[in-house]
This record gives C-alpha cells, sequence and structure tokens, in this order.
C-alpha cells in the first residue's frame, strides 16, 4: 500500500513539475527524483523474477487433464475424439425363418441364431485428426468393435440383403449375422483446403459422400440404427472426393449450396453380395463415379425454419471377365462377369419454426442395380447348374427402398422454458420404412431375380443427457415380413416371421 501511495504521489509530482517546481526547494526535488529512480529499479527486479513463474504456471496448463486440454505431438495440432455405443436388444424367438420349407423343396431355413437377446457394443470409435496447417489435416478412425461378425442385422434381423440357405442347410454367404472381413480401420483420409476458394479435397477411406442418413454421424442418428437403405450408405471406400460450398459458405460444409464429385474403387456389388468396400484392393481396373448435390432454400430463417434438399448417384463398371457357365467352365481370374451398376439416393428434411418449432420431418429414397456373386441367391427349385439350390450366375437387377421419420424434440420446443429442467430432454420419434431386401432366383428363369419388399415400424423416445454427446435411445421395431408369390406350391415363404424387436442405446460421445 505505501509503494502504491509513493507511485502516486511521484506521477502526481511529475505531470505538475512545472508548478509545484516553483513551490518546494531544489533539494526536495533531488529527494524525490531519487526515489522514483529506486522504484524502478525495484520494479524491473520484481518482473525479473516474476517471469519464470508465469512460464512454469502456463507450462503446468499446458499439460493438465481435462476439456480443452493440449496434445503433445511432434509437429501440427492433434485432437482425440471417440464414440461409445452400448446396447441391449430382444428379438421375437422364431425356430422357424422366411424360406422354411420342409413339404415341397426340403428346405431348413432357422432364425434361432439370429433371435437371441443380447448385450452389444455397437460402436466404440476412436478418431485422431491431425491439423498439420491451416490447409492440410489427416483423419484416422478405428472401430474394434466393427470386427465382430456374429450379431443380427436391425431393424430386421434379417438385414439389409435375405438371400437364403441352399438345399443342404448350408449359411449362404452374406447372410444375416454371417462373417465379415476386416473393418478395424474405418476412416484413413488427407484433407486438403486453402488455395481454391470454395473448394476443399479428400483422399484417401472414406464414406462415399451419398446420401444423407448413410453419411451422417454415427453419434447424431434418430434412431438407434439406421434405416435399410440408411445401412448401405454407412459404408467406406477407397477413393478421392471434391467439395464445394456457396451461398453463406464457412469453410466448414454449411454452405446453403454444396456439390461433390468422387471416384472411388468400389470392388464388389451394391448388393454387397461380394463384401464390403473398404480395406481391400479393387477388383478391376475400372473406377466408379459420382456425385452430391444439396440445396437449402431456407436455413435457420426465424419464421420458416430449415429446408435441405438432396441427390446423389454413382455408377461404374464392375468385375472383370467370366463366361456363361461360372459353375463348369470357370475363367481364370475372377470369374465374374462385367456390368454397368448404378445407385441413387435423394432425401428431404425440414425442421419448421413458430409455433411447432421442435418438430422435424425427413424422408429418403434410394435405388441400386448390381449383380450377385454366384452361389449366394437362394434358387427354390434347385434349377440351377450344379443343382444345390443357389443362383449361379444371375442377371443384373435392382431393388429400391425409401422411409419417411418425423419426431418432436422438447428443449428446441416452444415449451422448452415451461416444463421442467428434467423433462426437456426427451424427443418423441417415428419411422415407417421399406425396402427390397428379400432377393429369390426366379421360378422360371434362373438368371433372373424376383425381389421382395419388408416394412418395418419404428417408435423411438429419445433422452438427451448432454445434446447428442450422451444420450439413451428406446427403439420398438415392428417387422413386416415379406409373402412370396406362390407359383403352383412351389414358393412357400407366405408364413408371417415373428421378429419384431427392441433396442436400447446408450451413448458417449467425446
Amino acid at each position: 500500500m505505501a509503494r502504491v501511495k509513493l507511485w502516486g504521489g511521484a506521477l502526481l509530482a511529475l505531470c505538475v513539475v512545472g508548478t509545484v517546481k516553483a513551490e518546494i526547494s531544489q533539494a526536495e526535488f533531488e529527494v524525490l527524483k531519487k526515489e522514483i529512480s529506486e522504484i524502478k529499479k525495484e520494479n524491473a527486479s520484481l518482473k525479473d523474477k516474476m517471469t519464470p513463474l508465469s512460464s512454469t504456471v502456463r507450462k503446468a496448463l499446458e499439460s493438465k487433464y481435462g476439456p480443452g486440454s493440449a496434445v503433445t505431438t511432434k509437429q501440427g495440432k492433434l485432437n482425440i475424439s471417440g464414440l461409445i455405443q452400448v446396447w441391449y436388444y430382444s428379438i421375437q424367438n422364431d425356430n422357424e425363418a422366411l424360406f422354411e420349407d420342409n413339404d415341397v423343396n426340403d428346405i431348413n431355413d432357422t432364425g434361432e441364431r439370429i433371435d437371441n437377446d443380447s448385450f452389444r457394443i455397437r460402436r466404440a470409435e476412436i478418431k485422431f485428426s491431425m491439423d498439420f496447417s491451416q490447409y492440410i489435416k489427416a483423419e484416422v478412425m478405428i472401430d474394434p468393435s466393427r470386427e465382430a461378425g456374429t450379431f443380427p442385422n436391425f431393424p430386421t434381423n434379417n438385414g439389409t440383403s435375405k438371400r437364403g440357405t441352399n438345399s443342404n442347410g448350408g449359411i449362404v454367404t452374406g447372410d444375416a449375422g454371417g462373417p465379415i472381413g476386416n473393418r478395424l480401420l474405418q476412416d484413413a483420409f488427407i484433407h486438403y483446403t486453402g488455395h481454391i476458394p470454395h473448394h476443399d479435397f479428400k483422399i484417401g477411406q472414406f464414406k462415399p459422400p451419398l446420401g444423407e442418413e448413410g453419411i451422417r454421424s454415427s453419434s447424431a442418428l434418430d434412431f438407434a440404427e439406421r434405416s435399410m437403405i440408411g445401412q448401405l450408405g454407412d459404408a467406406r471406400d477407397l477413393g478421392i472426393s471434391i467439395h464445394g460450398e456457396w451461398w453463406e459458405a464457412d469453410g466448414k460444409g454449411n454452405g446453403r449450396f454444396q456439390y461433390w464429385i468422387n471416384a472411388f474403387n468400389a470392388p464388389g456389388n451394391f448388393h454387397t453380395s461380394a463384401g464390403q468396400f473398404q480395406n481391400r484392393s479393387d477388383d478391376n481396373d475400372e473406377k466408379d463415379i459420382g456425385y452430391r448435390v444439396l440445396v437449402r432454400p431456407l436455413w435457420k430463417n426465424e419464421c420458416w425454419g430449415s429446408l435441405e434438399l438432396g441427390m446423389s448417384s454413382q455408377w461404374g463398371v464392375h468385375r472383370e471377365s467370366a463366361g456363361d457357365n461360372v459353375i463348369d467352365n470357370p475363367v481364370n481370374g475372377l470369374n465374374r462377369n462385367r456390368n454397368w451398376a448404378i445407385r441413387h439416393y435423394a432425401w428431404a428434411s425440414y425442421a419448421p419454426q413458430g409455433p411447432v418449432r421442435g418438430l422435424w420431418l425427413k424422408g429418403e429414397w434410394a435405388y441400386m442395380k448390381d449383380r450377385h456373386v454366384q452361389s449366394t441367391v437362394i434358387d427354390l427349385l434347385a434349377n440351377d447348374i450344379d443343382g444345390n439350390g443357389t443362383q449361379d450366375n444371375g442377371n443384373p437387377f435392382s431393388t429400391q427402398g425409401w422411409y419417411v421419420a418425423l419426431g418432436y424434440k422438447i428443449m428446441d420446443s416452444r415449451f422448452t422454458d415451461d416444463v421442467p429442467r428434467w423433462a426437456k430432454g426427451f424427443e418423441v420419434a417415428a419411422r415407417y420404412e421399406t425396402f427390397q431386401n428379400v432377393q429369390v432366383a426366379d421360378l422360371n428363369t434362373r438368371t433372373a431375380t424376383d425381389v421382395f419388399a419388408t416394412k418395418v415400424y419404428t417408435a423411438g423416445i429419445n433422452y438427451y443427457i448432454k445434446n447428442h454427446n450422451a444420450k439413451i435411445q428406446l427403439n420398438y421395431n415392428i417387422v413386416d415380413d415379406p409373402s412370396g408369390q406362390d407359383n403352383a406350391g412351389n414358393r412357400n415363404f407366405q408364413k408371417e416371421v415373428r421378429n419384431d424387436n427392441f433396442v436400447v442405446n446408450f451413448q458417449v460421445a467425446f
């Protein structure tokens, strides 16, 4: 306190020195100057002592644990994030499956291995994102839970493709719950931006920009699991993508008009019978080309809300070579017939404002045409070449599906200030979807494939503990399996399989 007073007096003396000097003696003035000089020296000494202390404090803060803490790296800035989803599910038990037929074709299909109630680690993602500079970013994401291959699919345990079992009861590759390839490595890409205005580039392994729900972050899903067509879009591939954004673009992918142009390996086929796209080499020299475009006529408008419309496509030549008879006269190499393949997605979403804010509506449609791998589709009449009850060399065929969903989120509604704090986290949601996931060899033409649609009605309750990062989701799925079109009693899968199910998802994202 004494030093503060002395400083104040000294400054005052200097400010009015012209007038004060006339009122004090020369001796007094010299004493005052000497005291000011001593205070300056003492202040400099204190500053030298504080500098190493502040440096030590700064280093301690940089090495602390907790949110926003720095990560020490050899170069650049590293961010680590992750997602954990733990499920419990219950499925109606049914010892007979869709293709069960003991009277005509002696097909022993069973749903017993895919209707057991269970806990499950659905996702265990760890993401490493490195910013090397303002222009270059690299990202790697792994998910050990994807290595599991015995869990059933949802929202129907028949999966996105139900192709059946052969006449000897063997499991056809790709049937629900069957083995899958290595999927530990999910994303591994380099992202470049900055030098071309409104554009950025990505190369490596990542999700091809296709559709809306499939490429959405798994932590931000409206239901415990994606729709059937959304799951087909939730698949990585190796390739390159160019992205452009305009109209209120912010460089972070929030522009109201955006487009993507892509090139990918696309090994296998769009019907998934040749396995996954990721973590494998291409199976020919061709590359698939694609695009995605979206427009937001309304976006965060205080009166009208947000409206997004979009569409995307991917096409190319799949496989290399094969003859008409891939069983008796195989061709060296892949022994797969080449064909033109294509798939389309289109979607719309709307979240209004005003009295109904908190409501949201979404819908999406998908179409795909490609060829199955030989011996992966059931032939109920065993008209195939080798007589084992599976289609030998089917022609390309198409499938399609769509969904509509709506929900109401309390924390975004007009009632958010009127309900108790614990009630703000509730959201109710409902979805109807249909997809031609059941595929069977035609009764008259063994190279043709007939498709049948499954319908699923989903009712859901979401409870947000901390936005989308921590939440609990409860879904009940009512499954309406297809009924076969009988031909003189030779396609007997008309019965309704009981595989309704209940799923609870516990989620934490960090």
